[in-house]
């Protein structure tokens, strides 16, 4: 027993030393230390201050990522689409378009299933919302409930840009995986299968006025591909 009281004893003795000389070597930040600027000839804040405000921002490595996937897209086969689009709204970028369209898609899916009416009339024209809402008023009516999950989108792609007077529309096309299924009151199944993923391929249209200050768009169409 007093072996191990003394072993122990040790041990607490290393430890503390070993802390002690970490601290000395490493230091301890107290809120005082110098400054880069502190240190050299007594103007050497005044210089410090001059070359901050001479600092050029860089752009971050996905910023630079960014532009030059919208080049690439401002020279493809859209190019000279986009470039008017870009006229007439200034702040148009069809990457992140594109990723907006993704968010909307995700967003729009949900509030279908979820029946928020509230949220689909914000980012659908009124023709699309009340053909949405219509189905969602016949699926309560019956009772049924419907499952959508997304799984992912696969790949999701620019088919058509143009600008109608002032308002311009943009055609995408998204291909995601989803599991859908459609129940009945009683729980059965009435459509799909809630252990397939299936493939759906969506082709949707989104709208803005490009005079407006709200910078929203709206989707104004949907189909299936031919």
């Amino acid at each position: 027993m007093s072996g191990t009281i003394l072993e122990l004893v040790f041990l607490a003795a290393v430890a503390v030393f070993l802390i002690f000389r970490l601290g000395s070597v490493l230091g301890k930040r107290t809120g005082h230390e110098r400054r880069p600027s502190d240190f050299g000839p007594a103007d050497s804040n005044e210089r410090y201050q001059q070359d901050e405000d001479n600092i050029v921002n860089l752009p971050s490595l996905e910023e630079r990522q960014m532009d030059e996937k919208n080049e690439a897209l401002l020279q493809g086969p859209l190019g000279e689409e986009f470039k008017t689009l870009i006229e007439a709204d200034p702040s148009f970028r069809p990457v992140q378009f594109l990723d907006g369209a993704a968010g909307a898609f995700e967003m729009i899916l949900q509030a279908y299933v979820e029946g928020d009416q509230k949220t689909l009339k914000q980012l659908l024209s009124a023709d699309v919302f009340e053909n949405f809402a219509k189905a969602i008023r016949d699926r309560e009516a019956a009772g049924q409930r419907i499952e959508d999950t997304l799984v992912g989108i696969d790949n999701i792609e620019f088919l058509e840009a143009r600008l109608e007077g002032r308002t311009a529309l943009v055609t995408i096309k998204i291909i995601s995986k989803q599991v859908n299924v459609l129940f009945n009151p009683d729980g059965s199944v009435a459509d799909g299968d809630d252990h397939k993923v299936i493939t759906v391929t969506d082709i949707w249209t989104f709208s803005r006025d490009t005079r407006s200050k709200d910078p929203n768009w709206v989707l104004v169409a949907t189909r299936s591909p031919n």
